[in-house]
């Protein structure tokens, strides 16, 4: 085990490294590999680094930064992480629930957000997937900007209060995801490359130059990450990691990063008893995201992937757009084809690429299933990055964002809520950062060209570095309580009461699930005894051939011969095993 409170740092070109503490500035001792150390330092200290005389560094596996990514870095006391385990739980096929801490609630830090928890656990959530903690320039921001990859963001509570946060959500029978972010470092206080080749200019990425993964040094840099990671699952009890954008890695190593990966968190599951849950974002459509490392060619041994065709096929159904990457979405087959095999483009064209995109997932598959992808209707990705962050409820009738929610939350996937949704909030969720003056104005300017670009007008993109923009997206726990809020919060909760008491909607079998078009506005979803009718139709009566008991409705219903009928837009959960 690491002991944290000796710093000690990879410098490998460096002819000189010194800690310094208040004025004094000490040599430290140099071994192997290019490491360097000092003694143990007292709990609390505040230290930095000089590299052969240079500026003041600081610690790129600190754990506390009080000051931001520029100040000091601090000693943790190693009691902090001196408590039993006493949780323990495999995520995949879990009800999550994505939030931000800096806008969950008004105060923005992870005690406040505790005193929320009790309203997950009556919703029916499960586990909850933390938005970036690690420390970023600043006080408000996504987090994905980060450059701190061991160090909890200070403005949040720093790693006291994660510790507070992760116990207290185990405490009431919460797994805690943690979304980290290790395919870029943010712009603006990204110290790294003055210690050794942490990047490379072999591979290119949207950021830049690539983390270094498999160039000289790479070794040491993966891991880095790795020690991230450990630190995360093992040190600080979280659950599992969603690992942001994993297809910009750029790896052309024998033994990619991701499996790598896989591989080290089975060791660490052995050697704390835990079982710990590894989700990939990735836009690659390739079910080796899933396969167990060794299973086929290519196989990453992540648990799950989140599937933005099931989002883009919900999306579109259900609000007309057909733009952008929407283009190839929209109809009940294309969301029947999503419920069903997960991806749209699934090796044919993607229109929006440009080009044959993906491969098919097999339902029979015994290397993966429906647990082993994440659906949602929102998310940060897909309500932050629209020009104004707003959220489907606020351009699509209730109606339709309660007939959505009944296919994915009754689906074989992960179900994973975006703060706020389950009852409908009224707050947009934009992008905002914090940066300093010289990057903060280009954000601001480049962000407001981008979505110029699409059609929008420049002047109602919200300012990314304006407190209120951050204010914006504060939730509105007081609206909760509203008729149309608490309408919807109920909803979810029946929902979500189903999936927990009927077996067959808790099973993640794809190969069990069938969807029928009824017609062009209408799909049903059949998982054993249980039928999900769904309909965007406006204002009309729209029958539903299946005889059973009604045991969920949104919207006017009622029976008729061989079946129900529901006014649309609407939805009907449907035992068919009672008459």
């Amino acid at each position: 085990m690491r002991d944290i409170t000796r710093p000690e740092v990879w410098a490998p070109d460096a002819g000189m490294v010194e800690v310094v503490v208040d004025d004094t500035e000490t040599i430290m001792a140099r071994s192997d590999g290019g490491w360097w150390w000092s003694e143990p330092l007292p709990p609390g200290t505040l230290y930095q680094f000089r590299i052969d005389g240079g500026m003041l560094l600081p610690d790129p596996r600190s754990l506390s930064q009080p000051e931001g990514p520029h100040g000091p870095s601090r000693i943790v006391d190693p009691a902090l992480f001196d408590r039993p385990v006493t949780f323990s739980a495999d995520l995949r096929g879990a009800v999550g629930y994505e939030l931000h801490i800096g806008t969950f609630t008004p105060e923005g830090t992870f005690e406040a957000a505790i005193t929320h928890l009790d309203h997950l656990v009556d919703l029916g959530v499960q586990a909850v997937e933390v938005m970036p903690v690690a420390d970023f320039p600043g006080e408000q921001g996504w987090g994905y900007d980060g450059v701190g990859q061991y160090a909890v963001h200070a403005a949040y509570g720093g790693p006291e209060g994660f510790v507070a946060f992760i116990d207290a959500c185990h405490a009431r029978g919460l797994g805690v995801i943690l979304d980290v972010v290790h395919n870029h470092q943010g712009p603006e206080g990204n110290y790294l490359a003055q210690f050794g080749p942490y990047f490379t200019s072999a591979h290119h990425t949207p950021w830049g130059d690539a983390i270094n993964l498999d160039q000289p040094g790479s070794s040491e840099v993966r891991d880095f990450l790795l020690g991230a990671c450990r630190q995360w699952l093992v040190t600080y009890q979280v659950d599992g990691l969603r690992l942001d954008a994993v297809h910009e890695f750029q790896d052309d190593s024998p033994r990619h990063y991701l499996a790598e990966l896989s591989d080290e968190t089975r060791a660490w599951e052995r050697e704390t008893g835990r079982e710990f849950t590894l989700f990939a974002e990735s836009d690659r459509n390739q079910p080796t995201t899933v396969s167990p490392v060794g299973s086929v060619p290519g196989a990453l041994g992540m648990d799950g992937q989140w599937a933005d065709d099931i989002h883009h096929a919900l999306h579109s159904f259900f609000t007309g757009e057909r733009d952008g990457y929407y283009i190839d979405f929209g109809t009940a087959e294309v969301l029947q084809q999503a419920l069903t095999r997960v991806f749209i483009h699934e090796g044919g064209f993607s229109t929006f690429r440009g080009q044959d995109w993906g491969a098919p997932v097999d339902p029979t598959s015994e290397l993966y299933d429906g647990h082993s992808f994440v659906a949602s209707l929102q998310n940060h990705d897909q309500v932050g990055n629209r020009a104004v962050g707003d959220r489907i409820s606020h351009s699509i009738p209730l109606d339709c964002q309660a007939a959505a929610a009944a296919l994915y939350l009754l689906s074989p996937f992960t179900p994973l809520i975006f703060m706020g949704e389950e009852w409908a909030a009224s707050t947009p969720f934009p992008f905002f950062s914090h940066l300093g003056p010289d990057l903060g104005p280009l954000v601001t300017e480049g962000r407001a060209r981008e979505f110029e670009r699409m059609g929008w007008d420049a002047e109602i993109i919200p300012d990314p570095q304006s407190p209120a923009t951050r204010e914006s997206a504060t939730l509105r726990w007081d609206e909760i309580t509203e008729p149309d809020h608490a309408r919807m919060l109920a909803w979810y909760q029946e929902l979500l009461r189903l999936r927990r008491d009927r077996p067959e909607l808790a099973s993640g079998s794809l190969a069990e699930v069938s969807v029928e078009v009824l017609d062009e506005d209408t799909v049903l979803m059949r998982r054993g005894t249980t039928v999900v009718a769904t309909t965007r139709a406006q204002d009309r009566l729209v029958e539903i051939p299946v005889e059973g008991k009604v045991l969920a409705a949104w919207g006017e219903h009622g029976p008729v011969p061989e079946g129900h009928a529901v006014t649309g837009p609407g939805a009907l959960v449907i035992d068919i095993n009672v008459d």
